[in-house]
């Protein structure tokens, strides 16, 4: 327990300093010299020094199926705060995600959020919510990839939450392809109620693209239905020792 409260704390320390010290300057560059990829690159420094001081490691599978040649959307379970900072690691070197709004009240975080192409997504305004998806669908056009995360908001138990259409309605706005990725491992690396994080070993996998090119918005039903399922089955196939979950 001692060991773990000292890691937590040292993660805790060193990556805001990280945060403080490479943030502004970061950002001044980015700006100067539309430096975007320069944003990217501090970020997945902050995930490698918080990955590594906590002694959480990650492994994925199927990552033939990740289409770095094409923008996409990637959709995921959502169990712990460890799976967005991961999965961004993990999955694309420019990956862009839709973040809760309660994020812009971290000042720089939020910043170097936006300026790197990060959405804000407000789920109690129906409207700022649709305009946010239809800066996704846009910024999808233009070349970037989505990381969405469809529950809403962490799930206790292995069972998926109902999915929300939001992501699912930019991913049929820009005609990309959607990623079904499914993560497990991570909520024992912050238990509920404790600050403290615990090393863990995460699994990811990755399944083939579901393509939404002809798909109509009245049909995002059946296609939240086809992905829920997959990441489902994905889910499964980790817990399973026959599906190919080895440690």
């Amino acid at each position: 327990m001692l060991i773990t409260a000292v890691r937590s704390a040292a993660t805790y320390f060193f990556v805001s300093l990280y945060v403080l010290i490479v943030g502004p300057p970061g950002m001044l560059l980015a700006i100067a010299f539309g430096w975007k990829r320069l944003l990217y690159w501090l970020g997945h420094g902050g995930v490698w020094l918080a990955l590594a001081l906590s002694g959480i490691r990650y492994r994925i599978i199927g990552q033939e199926h990740v289409p770095l040649g094409r923008s996409a959307v990637y959709c995921a379970n959502h169990q712990s705060n460890v799976d967005p900072p991961v999965l961004f690691d993990a999955l694309h070197p420019m990956m862009h995600i839709l973040y809760k709004h309660e994020i812009d009240k971290i000042p720089i975080l939020a910043r170097a959020f936006r300026m790197g192409g990060f959405i804000p997504v407000d789920r109690r305004n129906k409207e700022a919510a649709m305009r946010s998806i239809e800066a996704g669908a846009k910024s999808i056009r233009e070349g970037n990839s989505f990381l969405i995360f469809p529950e809403g908001t962490r799930s206790r138990t292995e069972e998926l939450l109902p999915f929300k259409k939001g992501g699912f309605i930019m991913a049929i706005k820009a005609q990309a392809p959607i990623v079904p990725v499914a993560i497990t491992g991570g909520r024992a690396a912050m238990r509920r109620g404790s600050p403290w994080i615990y090393p863990v070993h995460v699994i990811i996998k990755v399944g083939q693209p579901i393509e939404t090119t002809g798909i109509a918005l009245d049909q995002r039903d059946e296609l939240i239905d086809r992905v829920r399922a997959e990441i489902a089955r994905l889910l499964h196939s980790l817990h399973d020792p026959a599906g190919g979950h080895a440690m």
